[in-house]
């Protein structure tokens, strides 16, 4: 089976040894990702809906350079720094998936690799035959 290989081209991921997303077979696989743009730059700092929000379509972006959609989504993991701030982020994912409604889990991390990263979310997805 071969593996593919979706990279979001930041200095990260080679040093680290990971990629973005990887597609094997029908599967894609997205890592963990948080609100920072290619540029390093952190988006919606203090508000974790606005950085769910991007997070999301940075999964979509990768989603589609592995030939999936949102659509294919059947699990999302998502973690947060502030439990009591998760209906913002739980609102984000109900505008992405009220239709299609993967497996979810939504936990409180002590904190990400960032102090002003509130939510990583991951996600798999399997592309329909």
């Amino acid at each position: 089976m071969s593996k593919q290989l979706i990279s979001s081209g930041t200095k990260w991921e080679k040093k680290f040894g990971y990629s973005r997303a990887v597609k094997t077979g029908n599967m894609v696989f997205v890592a963990g990702t948080t609100a920072v743009d290619e540029n390093g730059n952190m988006i919606g700092l203090n508000d974790p809906y606005t950085q769910a929000v991007f997070i999301y379509k940075k999964i979509e972006k990768a989603l589609h350079e592995a030939g999936a959609e949102m659509k294919h989504i059947v699990r999302v993991r998502t973690y947060v720094t502030e439990i009591s701030r998760w209906e913002e982020v739980a609102r984000a994912q109900g505008e992405v998936f009220a239709d299609i409604r993967p497996a979810a889990t939504l936990v409180e991390v002590s904190s990400l690799v960032e102090p002003q990263l509130l939510v990583e979310i991951e996600a798999d997805a399997v592309i329909e035959e």
